[in-house]
């Protein structure tokens, strides 16, 4: 049997014998709007818990009495969010409404990444919006660009970026998808870790919350990390939210504005009979990817993909991620030192629950160790096997997609049971029971 996988930007074929026991689950696929600029405007016309954007504008006016800031966040190149299709309508709502475009600064949320480079800002923004605005991207490292704003009740210190924070008008973008800590993306995501200080991801991102059981994909109440960035981001402010939801394209199929709450809590109950798939058993081996360009740039951010893996995996089972790796490693030099230095994954999580070991991006290592806990881990992707010698962690790197499948049936043998996931976090699997 032949499978596309979503795989950078051109997918990858896969084959599969024949004679193995395969299920192959992909989403419901939703077609995408084709006149977006028609459903932004709806959007905008009839936002939800809020007023319209031009009420909100005239009142800062008058209370300003003249000229007021506005800064607009926006994802980074790691998202696949297509948000030059709706921000162009979105800025005009703000010119119409008698605002000056030097007034306007769009930030884009990199939390730890690295900057976006030229061409991703154009790919982000547009070319006209990038010549025509002034576009920054977020430094959490940068500390002379953040205020301080004291701490969350469960201990987070606060810290934001200016830009934002010195804005009259606070308006946030981004998408709603299933996240594998946070339960979904979007919405309070734009500001932590989107524009926030690096002492602020890493706490909210700490090993304890890493570690409570509430943080996985498609769980709000109660995960804390949810939590923790939802209070934050009610303190700092926000007067505006545009999301979106995606299609396994990358396609936008439903759009909300208005109150940052209100808006993402009707997207993620838009998407819960979308992106879920009940299995009523384990698997010996689950293939799964990250969703394709650009969400699997880098092994540091598909580990998520990983994750999807770890829901329905047989304990010492082992999980196939295909994933390009166009931009290598990924998370700074700690990620890959981390991965090269240490080999025993129930030492590592001992490590970052006591304190022993502190870095940025923690988070991702974490779950990278629990779920080598329950698994094997297999890498497929087109970067140099030469940039994995050096990896002791457990997972094994392939060139070749048969390579890797080849070497879990050797494991596990022909009659192992076999899950394809070939749309990444679009769908995710669930244990009926």
């Amino acid at each position: 049997m032949n499978v596309r996988l979503a795989y950078g930007k051109n997918g990858l074929v896969v084959k599969i014998p024949d004679h193995v026991s395969i299920d192959v689950r992909n989403p419901e696929h939703v077609n995408g709007i084709k006149d977006i600029s028609s459903v932004v405007n709806q959007a905008l016309d009839d936002p939800v818990g809020t007023q319209r954007l031009e009420t909100i504008i005239e009142r800062l006016q008058v209370t300003k009495q003249g000229r007021i800031k506005a800064c607009i966040v926006v994802s980074d190149h790691t998202r696949p969010v297509p948000t030059a299709l709706f921000l162009g309508d979105l800025l005009q709502r703000l010119i119409d409404s008698g605002m000056n475009s030097a007034d306007i600064t769009i930030l884009v949320a990199t939390g730890l990444h690295r900057p976006s480079t030229k061409n991703e800002l154009e790919r982000i923004v547009g070319p006209d919006v990038l010549d025509s605005y002034q576009v920054i991207c977020h430094d959490a490292t940068n500390h002379d660009d953040l205020e301080n704003l004291g701490k969350s009740s469960r201990g987070t210190p606060i810290q934001i970026n200016k830009l934002y924070l010195d804005a009259d008008l606070k308006i946030i973008t981004g998408y709603v998808d299933p996240h594998f800590f946070a339960g979904y993306a979007g919405g309070r995501k734009s500001i932590v870790p989107g524009i926030a200080g690096d002492e602020t991801i890493i706490a909210n991102h700490s090993a304890e919350f890493i570690q409570d059981s509430n943080a996985r994909f498609l769980v709000l109440d109660g995960n804390p990390i949810h939590e923790d960035a939802l209070e934050i981001a009610k303190l700092v402010g926000v007067d505006f939210t545009l999301n979106v939801c995606l299609n396994d394209s990358h396609e936008i199929i439903k759009m909300a504005a208005g109150d940052m709450e209100a808006v993402h809590e009707s997207l993620v109950q838009f998407l819960k009979p979308h992106v879920t798939c009940g299995c009523i058993d384990t698997y010996d081996i689950v293939i799964v990817n990250n969703g394709g360009y650009p969400l699997d740039l880098n092994l540091y951010q598909s580990v998520k993909s990983m994750a999807i893996g770890e829901l329905v995996v047989k304990p010492r089972g082992t999980i196939i991620a295909t994933n390009e790796l166009s931009d290598g490693f990924g998370g700074g030099e700690e990620f890959k030192q981390v991965l090269e230095n240490e080999d025993d994954p129930n030492k590592l999580i001992e490590k970052l629950l006591t304190r022993e070991m502190v870095i940025p991006s923690q988070w991702q290592v974490q779950i990278l160790a629990r779920i080598l806990q329950k698994a094997t881990i297999r890498v497929v992707s087109s970067m140099a096997l030469e940039n994995f010698k050096e990896v002791f962690m457990g997972i094994n790197f392939h060139g070749d997609f048969s390579e890797a499948l080849d070497a879990a049936l050797e494991k596990h043998g022909n009659g192992a049971r076999i899950l394809v996931l070939p749309a990444g976090p679009q769908l995710i699997p669930c244990l009926e029971q």
